[in-house]
């Protein structure tokens, strides 16, 4: 199949719409700057956040495509409305106002698959106020998850040094964000999936055998391997720990011959029972078995693996849980509004001051990233105004909506390859799983 033309197949549950996949206070303030005669003044909102998970060298930006499907789909149908009406959490007139609601304004933002850093301006919403501040929970709820787990994910893919990694977290996760935890994992360098909503929706690959109930089935784990065996074949994976692994190594070989796929361990030491089994399948005469490791893997377990002969990961909890940072911490803020209602008012950068750290800075940014002498990147740079000409071709911000219709529609593999990229150009001590700091200063000008 050729995955760069696959489609996107839609949520594989029903979803009306997003346009109650947000907080109360959104539609509040809705009714109230139209009762003021201030909900159509142009407004400008930033995503970014102000720090990175602590330790974290760099983020991920991970569910745009997401974004678009949630912008397209924030429609208030008869449905929706008799609910806000019911609950009486709006006044009529804005209910007629929501009736009609269609964003209309223009999304720019970092694309799917780059780095980000404190500060960055990942993406920018450009409307009236009232259009623009009803998709401020829907935006946040998906990045801040998707680019969670897509930044545990990208580290878990270091640390594995090209080893193959598998997602198998939908049983630790909420069954919608099973889905959406795999597609940010695929981004981040995972190679498969075993939840097949996902694989479905998205066309990542697949994979899957047996678990330990299979074998305690069975009267004895041998006929469970045979049946295994004799059902998908002698590549098929085959699980050695449900009792004694050398025992069932010994019994994998004898069942499926030497061209045995692969076995996997999902207990006990896995470093010491990964060189154990690779000796032995290589005294069986199995040396193309591969060795499959499973059981709470995180990078850091990954990591201390990278000298054993395991030749792929199975990675569930920490993934979908972003490998203890479950949020980015991301927040929309509005940094730029019209001085009236006029088409032509001239925009006013406003920005929050307070204490504690959650001050912003004003005015709609752009961004670029500037490489040093050998092309590698030495900062992140943010500014309002002309971007200097030595920076202009290294901008990171690109058109995804622009006049309410979706212009940057890409597979998801496409993604996938720029992060790779992204990871390249950065330098090698953003490759280092020990505690720091992000690996790119941010510069304001």
């Amino acid at each position: 199949m050729n995955r760069q033309a696959t489609v996107d197949r839609g949520l594989p549950v029903a979803v009306p719409s997003t346009a109650l996949f947000t907080d109360q206070y959104e539609l509040t303030m809705l009714q109230a700057a139209l009762r003021a005669g201030t909900a159509e003044r142009r407004c400008v909102f930033e995503v970014f956040a102000r720090r990175l998970p602590e330790g974290r060298r760099y983020g991920v930006v991970a569910g745009t495509g997401r974004v678009l499907d949630a912008v397209e789909n924030f429609r208030f149908d008869d449905q929706v409305l008799d609910y806000l009406r019911e609950r009486g959490i709006v006044d009529e007139p804005t209910l007629d106002w929501l009736s009609g609601y269609r964003f209309s304004g223009d999304i720019a933002g970092y694309p799917e698959g780059e780095v980000y850093f404190p500060g960055s301006p990942v993406m920018r919403v450009e409307g009236t106020f009232a259009e623009s501040v009803l998709l401020e929970t829907v935006i946040l709820s998906i990045l801040n998850h998707d680019s969670a787990v897509a930044a545990a994910a990208s580290r878990m893919a270091v640390a594995a040094g090209g080893r193959p990694l598998m997602e198998m977290g939908a049983r630790r996760t909420h069954e919608l964000s099973a889905v959406a935890a795999s597609r940010a994992a695929y981004l981040g360098g995972f190679a498969s999936t075993s939840d097949l909503a996902a694989g479905f929706r998205y066309d990542i690959p697949t994979v899957g055998t047996s678990a330990h109930s299979f074998t305690l089935l069975h009267d004895s784990e041998r006929d469970a391997f045979t049946a295994q065996v004799d059902s998908f074949g002698s590549g098929t994976t085959l699980l050695v720990d449900t009792y004694d692994v050398a025992e069932a190594v010994r019994s994998a070989v004898e069942i499926a011959g030497p061209g045995l796929g692969a076995v996997r361990i999902d207990s006990g030491d896995l470093l010491l029972l990964a060189h154990r089994v690779r000796h032995q399948l290589d005294e069986l005469g199995a040396s193309g078995t591969r060795i499959v490791v499973t059981s709470d893997l995180d990078e850091y377990a990954i990591a201390s693996l990278a000298a054993a002969p395991v030749d792929a990961y199975g990675v569930g909890t920490q993934l979908v849980t972003g490998s203890g940072h479950p949020t980015c911490a991301m927040v929309y803020k509005l940094v730029a509004r019209a001085a009236s209602d006029g088409p032509d008012a001239p925009m006013l950068a406003v920005a929050k001051k307070s204490m504690g750290g959650k001050s912003s800075a004003g005015g709609a940014k752009w961004a670029a990233r500037r490489p040093d002498e050998d092309g590698v990147a030495a900062a992140e740079v943010v500014g309002t105004g002309p971007v200097p000409e030595e920076l202009r071709e290294h901008q990171l911000h690109v058109p995804l909506v622009r006049g309410g219709e979706t212009v940057a529609r890409e597979p998801l593999d496409a993604a996938r390859e720029r992060h790779t990229r992204a990871l390249a150009g950065l330098p090698m001590s953003a490759m280092q799983l020990s505690r720091g700091e992000p690996v790119l200063p941010t510069e304001y000008v």
